[in-house]
This record gives C-alpha cells, sequence and structure tokens, in this order.
C-alpha cells in the first residue's frame, strides 16, 4: 500500500513499481479492496481508467505499524548507538536503491 499515491495510482503502476504482473496486482487489489484498505475510483484524467486509493483502513493500519517501526528503532538504537544505528539507516537506504528503484 505504500506505493498507492495520495491521490490515487492506477493498478499498472502499481504493478509496475512492485515488478509483478498486472494480473497479480490486480489479484492482489481485489484482496485488499475485499478487506475494506483500498478503494477504487474513476480515474479524473481517463474516464476508461480507475485509481487505487488507500481507505481510512489502511490509513490506521499503517499508523500502527508506523508505531511499530518506531519501537524496533529505539531499541536497536538502544544497543547499536546513534553513529552506527544512522550508519545502519544509510546502509538500507543504499541497498534500498538498488533492490526498489521505485522507492
Amino acid at each position: 500500500m505504500q506505493r498507492i499515491g495520495p491521490e490515487g495510482t492506477r493498478l499498472t503502476e502499481l504493478a509496475e513499481q512492485a515488478q509483478i504482473t498486472e494480473q497479480t496486482a490486480g489479484f492482489l487489489v481485489d484482496q485488499l479492496e475485499k478487506a475494506g484498505y483500498i478503494t477504487r475510483v474513476p480515474d479524473p484524467t481517463d474516464k476508461r481508467a480507475r485509481l487505487v486509493r488507500g481507505a481510512e483502513k489502511a490509513r490506521a493500519a499503517k499508523e500502527v505499524a508506523d508505531a511499530v517501526v518506531a519501537d524496533v528503532e529505539r531499541e536497536w538504537e538502544e544497543h547499536l548507538g546513534r553513529r552506527r544505528m544512522k550508519q545502519l539507516r544509510e546502509a538500507l537506504t543504499l541497498l534500498r536503491q538498488i533492490t526498489d528503484p521505485w522507492a
């Protein structure tokens, strides 16, 4: 869901960014829609297309996930120290650039 833009994102773009087929992306979006995490709305720039948007349930889940990540990062920083934690973040950011070019 992190790939969905604030105004919505087309399914084809989501598939490309996630490096999966449109069929797989469609299946995943169907499941997320059934679970109430996303909605599909008409694309105002193309009447044939639809945009995938995050629903309130997705925003609530993101808040919970962000809090968990913050807790883990605090715990790691206590163990590693501020300098080494900064180095870890920098290294992980560099690795993400080569593993996920759309990040």
